[in-house]
């Protein structure tokens, strides 16, 4: 357990991505925090990262650590965490991203640093002598906020919620982690699952075509949609519902359950705009909905809506949109 705090903050990532939308988010977050601190901002580089990773992290950092490289295994992350921050960085804050590795180390930390956790921050700042951290509630309906006492604070945040961070005039340090720690094997991952590797992560898609109960079938997706989504330069995405009846993929499912994403522009084809999967959208710049439901949930929550079937929209729009390339 730390017994001395700096007022420094340490954010964590699992670098394979490199220094994506995501990363530049969290680093701002961690920026702002530690300026407004008068602190200093450290980022730990944790998996294998790309070749241009740290010296893009050290644009905007002070120090970039590279720690407990190889393919991801929570003991090894945990504990080359807990000795860097016990041994070498004692934070005031530990700020990470909204993957499902940090998700799964973020309370884990905490407990091992004698600190405390909270997930989901759409904002963090300093209120006195408290972290104070505010995530959304019931659905999206409200916002809570979330003072914590004890240190070290460690926070995952929606890194999208976040803008980046400006260049430094002079570029942080780079360094490699010496890691002396045994093997910990009390838990091992025993198969690993990979999403297409052609496709962009969600959370990182500007736009954005998803697809609900209401489309009736794996079929008009791929038949309907997805040409929709091409000519838009958008990823695909569905609700929770879609998802469970096995229509599309589970890691296309955007909601409370699902991945929370920021997009420029959401279209939403006949999804009735549950609070659960208003949840996942709440960020998003621009939302259209097209349902034949003038009552549907979404049409509260959406700046440009249709009332009309599916089928009969969906192809004038793609007929528009190829008159448009023209």
């Amino acid at each position: 357990m730390l017994h001395k705090y700096m007022n420094d903050v340490v954010i964590c990532l699992f670098a394979e991505a490199g220094f994506d939308k995501a990363a530049q988010g969290l680093a701002g977050a961690g920026r702002r925090l530690a300026d407004s601190l008068g602190s200093r901002l450290h980022a730990v580089l944790l998996g294998s990262a790309a070749p241009t990773a740290p010296g893009e992290f050290a644009r905007v950092v002070d120090t970039v650590v590279i720690a407990a490289q190889g393919e991801y295994e929570p003991e090894t992350c945990l504990n080359a965490l807990t000795h860097l921050c016990c041994s070498e960085l004692s934070p005031r804050a530990v700020l990470l991203a909204n993957d499902p590795y940090s998700q799964e180390i973020t309370p884990r930390l905490a407990h091992r640093l004698g600190g405390s956790a909270v997930g989901d921050g759409v904002e963090v700042h300093i209120d006195g002598e408290a972290l104070c951290v505010s995530r959304q509630v019931y659905g999206g309906k409200a916002q809570a906020v979330i003072e914590l006492k004890r240190k070290p604070a460690v926070v995952w945040l929606r890194a999208r919620s976040f803008s980046p961070a400006d260049p430094r005039a002079a570029a942080g340090e780079i360094r490699q982690a010496v890691l002396d720690l045994p093997a910990d094997t009390r838990t091992r991952i025993i198969e690993r699952k990979r999403e297409a590797s052609g496709e962009a992560r969600l959370e990182e898609a500007r736009v954005i075509v998803s697809g609900g109960r209401g489309i009736g079938g794996p079929e008009p997706f791929e038949m309907e949609l997805k040409p929709l989504a091409d000519l838009m330069g958008a990823q695909m995405a569905a609700s929770r519902a879609a998802c469970d009846a096995g229509w599309v993929p589970p890691t296309w499912q955007v909601g409370q359950t699902g991945k929370k994403v920021t997009p420029d522009l959401y279209l939403a084809i006949a999804i009735t705009g549950a609070s659960q999967h208003m949840a996942g959208i709440s960020e998003a710049k621009n939302i259209a909905a097209i349902n034949t439901d003038p009552d549907a949930p979404i049409f509260k929550h959406c700046r440009f809506g249709i009332v009309e079937d599916y089928r009969k929209v969906v192809p004038l729009l793609r007929e528009k949109l190829v008159a448009l390339q023209k």
